[in-house]
């Protein structure tokens, strides 16, 4: 915090950009799988609740939808 600052930026800390990389790929593939899995769930309970699939078959569904979803996503 008392630290001098003035000077530009790019004269700082180096920058572990192969640590950045890995940082940005897992939280877009947590964000992709994520997305699939809850996108499945919310199918999923539709199908439970407003069908006469029932809680099993939303459980089914859930399973089968998050699957291809995932396997979709390779």
């Amino acid at each position: 915090m008392s630290e001098d600052h003035s000077g530009p930026v790019e004269t700082g800390a180096s920058m572990d950009y192969a640590a950045h990389e890995r940082t940005y790929d897992t939280f877009i593939a947590a964000s992709k799988y994520g997305t699939a899995i809850l996108v499945s769930l919310m199918i999923a309970m539709a199908a439970g609740f407003f069908t006469a699939a029932g809680f099993l078959g939303g459980i089914l569904v859930f399973l089968v939808l998050s699957v291809i979803g995932v396997f979709m996503m390779r």
